[in-house]
C-alpha cells in the first residue's frame, strides 16, 4: 500500500478544491443542506452499534462532521482528507468534539487497528482510483464500516466518460456497491437505498423541480429496480468484518 499514491491529476483538482472562488457561488450552503439526509442515514443505520469514536474519511471541508457534532452523535470525531484547503476549512469552523483532523495520502489511515466505533466514507468511495485499499484501510481502523454513494449507474449514464471538477471516477448501482465491500472482507449488515432531501433538489434548480423530487420518491416506493435503473438516488450501507462475530 505504501506504493500507492492518488494520482498527481486528482491531488492537483482537490488541493485548492474548498477555498473561496475555486467553487461555483452557493456551494458551502449546497454542501450544508447536503450533509442533513448523508448524517440522516449515518444516525440510522449506526445508531445501534456504539459510535463514541467516529473517523470520516473523505471529510472534504467538514460539513457532516458539523452536523454530527450538532446532533451529539459522537463525543469524538476525527477527520483526514486529501484536501489541504478542506482541511483548512474543517480547522477553521472549530468543530465541538472534534478530536484531530489532518491531511493523508489518500490510502494509508495513520491510525492503530480498530482505534474507532465507526469509520465513516460518505461520498468518498467514488472518487477513488484505488477503492478497495481505502475500504480495507478504513475497516481495519473501525469496528465498523459506514459507506454512502451515489447511485449513477442507470440507464440514463452517459456511455462516455468525461472527468469533472466533481470527481466521480466510480459509478455504482445497489448491487454493485454491495458486491464490492463484500468482496473486501466485510458483511453489509444492512443497506438502504434513499432520494435526495427536498432541499437538496431544488437548491440548484428550483421550484420546478419539486415535482422531480416526488416522482422519484413514489417510484423508489412503489418499484425499488425500476426506480435506481432511471434516476440518481443514494445507498447507505453499514458493515463489518466478516471475522468478527
Amino acid at each position: 500500500m505504501k506504493d500507492t499514491a492518488v494520482s498527481k491529476h486528482l491531488l492537483d483538482n482537490y488541493k485548492d478544491y474548498y477555498e473561496d472562488g475555486n467553487n461555483p457561488e452557493g456551494d458551502a450552503y449546497w454542501r450544508k443542506i447536503g450533509a442533513i439526509p448523508k448524517v440522516d442515514n449515518i444516525v440510522a443505520l449506526c445508531d445501534r452499534y456504539p459510535h463514541k469514536s467516529i473517523i470520516e474519511i473523505g471529510a472534504g471541508e467538514g460539513s457532516v462532521l458539523q452536523e454530527l457534532s450538532e446532533r451529539e452523535f459522537a463525543e469524538e470525531l476525527y477527520a483526514i482528507d486529501i484536501s489541504e484547503s478542506g482541511i483548512r476549512k474543517i480547522q477553521a469552523r472549530q468543530i465541538k468534539n472534534l478530536k484531530e483532523c489532518s491531511t493523508y495520502d489518500g490510502y494509508t489511515i495513520p491510525y492503530p487497528d480498530d482505534r474507532f466505533d465507526i469509520a465513516i466514507l460518505t461520498h468518498v468511495v467514488e472518487h477513488l482510483e484505488n477503492p478497495r485499499l481505502l475500504i480495507y484501510e478504513a475497516s481495519r481502523v473501525a469496528k465498523h464500516l459506514f459507506v454512502e454513494v451515489p447511485l449513477e449507474d442507470h440507464l440514463r449514464l452517459p456511455q462516455n466518460f468525461v472527468f469533472d471538477r466533481v470527481g466521480h471516477i466510480n459509478d455504482y448501482a445497489p448491487k454493485s456497491i454491495r458486491r464490492l465491500l463484500q468482496t473486501c472482507s466485510l458483511t453489509v449488515l444492512e443497506q438502504v437505498v434513499t432520494n435526495h432531501s427536498k432541499a437538496v433538489h431544488v437548491h440548484p434548480e428550483g421550484k420546478s423541480s419539486v415535482t422531480n423530487y416526488h416522482v422519484k420518491n413514489l417510484l423508489l416506493k412503489f418499484s425499488p429496480q425500476l426506480a435506481t435503473s432511471l434516476f440518481t438516488y443514494n445507498s447507505a450501507l453499514i458493515c463489518k468484518k466478516v471475522s468478527e462475530n
